[in-house]
């Protein structure tokens, strides 16, 4: 009997300022002057890196790694893909703001975006009805990783009967069962 899904432990971070942690510099002033206290999830991924990430190790038995960000969260998991792939082996990316400074992350990961050395990572992409700009974001990034069937296995899943609000609990659940079924 295959299990729906393996034992894990889940950590989740509580967080004050979203805007602060899961978005990097914009060049946009409206958003600056919208949003003051925006771009610093670099000091955010280095946290995970640098600090969460041992301290769980130095704890418990750990496996295989997972992220989960939707919407701002989705946009900081999808700069650590591209930014520091080796951070994580699964990434459930949905519907991420790659809007966010005019859809800057876009371009540099047509650059950037490589998998981790001798590592392949699990993508699950999922975005709903949330407005043909998101919905197209998402094409561009599920196209972007496509370029390496190599270093990372995608799994898509559009789910149009969700929108922004309703779409994280069942895209959740339906990334882990498709990411537990393909190891």
């Amino acid at each position: 009997m295959i299990e729906s899904m393996p034992k894990s432990i889940i950590v989740g971070i509580a967080n004050v300022d979203r805007r602060r942690d899961f978005t990097f510099p914009t060049s946009i002033d409206s958003d600056k002057k919208a949003y003051p206290t925006t771009g610093s999830s670099a000091k955010f991924i280095s946290f995970l890196g640098n600090e969460l990430q041992p301290y769980i190790e130095r704890k418990y038995r750990t496996g295989a790694k997972t992220i989960i960000g939707q919407s701002l969260g989705g946009l900081v998991a999808t700069e650590i893909l591209i930014e520091r792939p080796e951070l994580f082996d699964n990434y459930m990316i949905v519907s991420p703001s790659l809007w966010w400074d005019a859809e800057s992350l876009l371009g540099k990961a047509q650059k950037k975006l490589k998998p981790a050395a001798n590592r392949m990572a699990n993508i699950y992409l999922s975005v709903g009805t949330e407005g043909k700009q998101m919905e197209e974001d998402v094409k561009k990034l599920k196209a972007l990783v496509e370029q390496f069937p190599d270093g990372f296995k995608m799994f898509y899943a559009p789910m149009p009967e969700e929108d922004h609000l309703t779409i994280l609990h069942n895209s959740i659940y339906k990334g882990l069962i498709m990411l537990n079924a393909r190891h």
